[in-house]
């Protein structure tokens, strides 16, 4: 293909420069409460314990979630060391690994430039690159759930061999068992699903019949159920706990204190997917050859927003698998847009980047006890930079629309915008660092000697243990913990009785409580200096 050696050459540095964005700034931010410290120090725990089945948090028995992303934490630490960049590079990895799934299936669907388009989307799109540079669970999920879509959308075109539509579907199976490492069953039922509304959509179901029953499950059992037979077998409550608890009751009761109406994700969708929200109304199935790729794609994004929206349990991030279909879809819708229309979606992102510095430059209004000053300085500041850089990039891209360039105007306005939401992010570091161990551990570093006690009394800040590389004794405190806690009692102290007579016997001790719970123990004879103090909390040392 004529201009094939100068079309990779511009790609590979793309991406370079792409990688160098997304992980250049990855551990510039303290690890915050509550995900973040979460997974973090269940990734931590895995590799100091040596135990790669069961799961603790803070050295108790934890079993909401499957256990790859722990997996993948621990390696990363124990390649990179214990920091903020080794436990955010899962998500940040699985992130990139998307964007690149995404622009390899638009290429070889509709051709090398929405395939570049596409790509541009995904990297771009505000909460795909926002759950990249934050330590949850979901972006590892996505990876996985992209890996099952692009493999599905690759395997039902019709000028495949066999060999190939049997390999896709086996990548497809993989894909599968490692969401259901991920998080669980949703890594079956979002492609089920799908593949059922999808055909029935086509009126079409010869596709069930390819899906190559018996070595798929095969290699999906292979790759998802040595760990779930080995967790189960060392501990015998856990197939109820998390199939039951953590599945059924969560998706069907309010038991977790999580819901929210039935237009929770709107919003999150609208804000999530700019700057190419305005291109939503354009994304319909069409009368052409690729219908039957778009109708999965409109399946899969239909089906997650639906199943989650119906959910009793709601967190935002949940719908984060759609967004790759979604980057798909409105690489498609590009083919087919007009410049006159891309000209004017570029006016309003113009329009909404000067409002958002006006609102910047007011970030005095917005101070509060939560929300002191400095850290209102920082976000105001942040904002007004990142707003800066997309508005540059607004203006290039409308430079090379009027030049008929598109793909440069994509991959212009995608730049400036995952540049914006990551400068925005890092200025959120002032305001992170009251929801973060990270001060707390400096200020202590003179107190804590090998064998000095800590305990958090009715509070717990989950990036303590990994800051303070050691677990903490909870106090009068359960929350998540509650399994743990009901099989291993020796490891937490139930009531303030209990802990005050610990904390009495102890020659040196540290507590981490909020300044409330301090008052109340003092008044019940509590004998404490305090070591550090902020607004949320205070830690204090035995006198």
């Amino acid at each position: 293909m004529p201009g094939t050696a100068g079309w990779t050459l511009r790609c590979g540095l793309l991406l370079l420069a792409l990688a160098a964005l997304w992980f250049g700034l990855l551990g510039q931010r303290s690890l915050i409460h509550s995900d973040e410290g979460r997974y973090a120090t269940l990734a931590l725990g895995m590799l100091r314990s040596g135990d790669w089945v069961t799961p603790r948090l803070n050295g108790l028995l934890y079993f909401e979630k499957p256990v790859l992303a722990y997996w993948i934490g621990a390696a990363a630490f124990q390649v990179f060391g214990i920091n903020e960049f080794a436990a955010r590079l899962w998500p940040a990895l699985a992130g990139f690994l998307t964007v690149l799934l995404v622009g390899y299936t638009g290429a070889r669907l509709w051709g090398r430039e929405t395939g570049l388009r596409a790509a541009a989307v995904a990297a771009s799109a505000t909460w795909m690159v926002g759950n990249s540079h934050f330590l949850t669970l979901d972006m590892g999920l996505t990876l996985c759930l992209t890996l099952v879509l692009c493999a599905l959308l690759m395997a039902q075109r019709e000028d495949l061999d066999a060999t190939s539509r049997r390999a896709w579907m086996w990548a497809a199976w993989a894909g599968m068992a490692l969401a259901v490492l991920s998080k669980g069953l949703v890594g079956i039922v979002i492609p089920g699903a799908t593949l059922v509304i999808w055909s029935a959509w086509q009126r079409s179901f010869g596709f069930w019949r390819r899906m190559h029953w018996t070595s798929g499950l095969a290699i999906a059992l292979a790759i998802a159920a040595p760990w779930f037979i080995a967790v189960s077998l060392r501990n015998p409550g856990f197939a109820d706990f998390f199939f039951i608890h953590e599945h059924f009751a969560r998706y069907l009761t309010k038991v977790h204190h999580r819901e929210g109406a039935w237009w929770y994700f709107v919003p999150l969708l609208l804000v999530g997917l700019l700057p190419w929200t305005g291109a939503l109304p354009w994304l319909r199935p069409g009368q052409d050859e690729a219908v039957s790729a778009r109708r999965m794609l409109l399946a899969w994004c239909g089906f997650i927003f639906v199943f989650f929206s119906a959910s009793g349990s709601k967190l935002p991030s949940y719908i984060l698998p759609m967004f790759p279909a979604l980057a798909l879809l409105v690489a498609d819708a590009l083919r087919r847009a007009s410049p006159r229309a891309l000209q004017r979606h570029l006016l309003v992102l113009g329009l909404g980047g000067v409002a958002v510095m006006a609102v910047a430059t007011q970030y005095g209004r917005f101070v509060s006890p939560s929300l002191p000053l400095d850290a209102a300085r920082a976000l105001g500041r942040g904002a007004l930079a990142g707003a800066a850089v997309f508005l540059v990039g607004v203006l290039l891209a409308s430079g090379w629309l009027r030049r008929a360039r598109v793909s440069a105007a994509v991959l212009s306005l995608a730049f400036a915008q995952t540049a914006a939401v990551l400068i925005v992010m890092q200025s959120h570091d002032t305001y992170g660092q009251l929801k973060s161990a990270a001060p707390i551990a400096a200020a202590l570093q003179g107190e804590l000697a090998p064998h000095t006690p800590v305990f958090a009394v009715r509070s717990y800040d989950q990036s303590l243990p990994f800051y303070l590389r050691r677990t903490v004794t909870l106090v009068d405190y359960v929350d998540e913990f509650a399994y743990g806690e009901q099989h291993e009692p020796e490891r937490w102290i139930p009531t303030l009785d209990a802990f005050m007579l610990r904390w009495q016997a102890a020659p040196h001790a540290l507590a981490y409580m909020t300044h409330e719970t301090l008052r109340n123990l003092r008044e019940a004879g509590f004998q404490a200096r305090v070591v550090y103090q902020d607004a949320r909390r205070v830690v204090v040392a035995k006198p």
